[in-house]
């Protein structure tokens, strides 16, 4: 599959098949090619916590305030995504520019992780709206968790839903 039919099939699923698990073999691809997501002075100032069974469940459970995330309670496996302390390079960013990218390094850690993802057939869809002091200790993690992402195969096989998305004349500007 080349990058643009991943880019294409892969969409933000919301209806987990809770019977079906994701092979750890897959797991293990997936985790791989997020490990070689460009960061600041690779630096990978993130860390990746891999939940599953009950603490997939209790993570699940913390991203469900106010009504919403319901759908997560059938996702087999929840990849929390939390900050660690940034390099001594990535410092230098901080401290002149005023530039923390470890955000930045997070948001394309989850893309390498939900494209992988896609590509060996199995769904996923970001979160950000959760209890972060509870996902931390669930986790034992200590950094601020940025984003959670549901992972797990859909009930439903078929392709992706129709994506809305502006025109490139909306989002791109050429200047020569």
């Amino acid at each position: 599959m080349s990058f643009y039919e991943t880019a294409l099939n892969r969409y933000s699923c919301r209806d987990f098949d809770p019977e079906r698990k994701v092979e750890t073999e897959k797991l293990g691809d997936i985790l791989a090619a997020a490990r070689l997501a460009p960061s600041a002075c690779n630096g990978q100032s993130y860390h990746i916590t891999v939940c599953r069974n009950e603490a997939a469940k209790r993570v699940a459970a913390a991203t469900q305030e106010k009504g919403m995330n319901k759908f997560t309670s059938d996702a087999p496996l929840m990849a929390v995504i939390s900050e660690e302390p940034p390099c001594k390079g990535a410092m230098l960013g901080i401290k002149h520019k005023g530039l923390d990218y470890r955000q930045t390094d997070i948001g394309i850690l989850a893309a390498y992780i939900t494209c992988a993802a896609n590509e060996a057939g199995v769904e996923s869809c970001i979160l950000g709206w959760f209890n972060e002091e509870e996902v931390k200790s669930i986790c034992e993690v200590s950094g601020a968790i940025r984003l959670i992402i549901a992972l797990g195969y859909p009930k439903k096989d078929g392709s992706a839903p129709k994506k809305q998305r502006k025109e490139i004349s909306e989002l791109v500007t050429f200047i020569d």
